[in-house]
C-alpha cells in the first residue's frame, strides 16, 4: 500500500490486477485501486474534485479530470476515512497512476489541494 500525507489528509492507495476482465493478446489490461482518504486536520472537508496522470509501459500517457470521484463529492469529517473503488484500463500490463485531490474546507469555503501517492499498476506475471 502507498500513501501520502499533503495538508493534513492522508491518502493511501492499494491496487489490484483484474485478470478475469483482461485480454493480454489484445494489449487490454484492467486494474482496480482502493483509495482511502483520512482526514487528520480539525475541520471537515468536500472533495470537490480529482485529477489523475496515467502512464503505461508502451509510452502512451492520459490526464483525467472531474468532479468528485465515483460520481460523489464526499464530505470527510476529522479522524474520518472515506474509502473507494475504480479502476483503469491500460494498453501494457505494467503502468504508473499518480495524481491530486482538490478539496473544500467547510468552515471557512477554501480550497487546496492535496497528492495521490504515485502507485505502480503491474499484471502479477510481470512481476517474476
Amino acid at each position: 500500500m502507498n500513501s501520502k500525507i499533503s495538508n493534513g489528509v492522508k491518502v493511501s492507495v492499494e491496487t489490484q490486477y483484474q485478470s478475469e476482465h483482461s485480454n493480454p493478446t489484445a494489449n487490454e489490461f484492467l486494474f482496480a485501486y482502493r483509495i482511502t482518504i483520512e482526514n487528520n486536520n480539525d475541520f471537515p472537508v468536500r472533495l470537490l474534485r480529482r485529477y489523475w496522470n496515467i502512464n503505461d509501459s508502451i509510452g502512451s500517457s492520459k490526464e483525467v479530470e472531474g468532479e468528485g470521484v465515483v460520481g460523489q463529492q464526499p464530505v470527510i469529517n476529522p479522524s474520518d476515512t472515506y474509502s473507494y473503488v475504480s479502476g483503469c484500463n491500460l494498453k501494457s500490463d505494467i503502468g504508473k497512476m499518480q495524481g491530486n485531490y482538490l478539496l473544500e474546507n467547510i468552515n471557512n469555503k477554501k480550497t487546496f489541494r492535496v497528492s495521490i501517492p504515485s502507485f505502480i499498476l503491474a499484471a502479477p506475471f510481470k512481476l517474476n
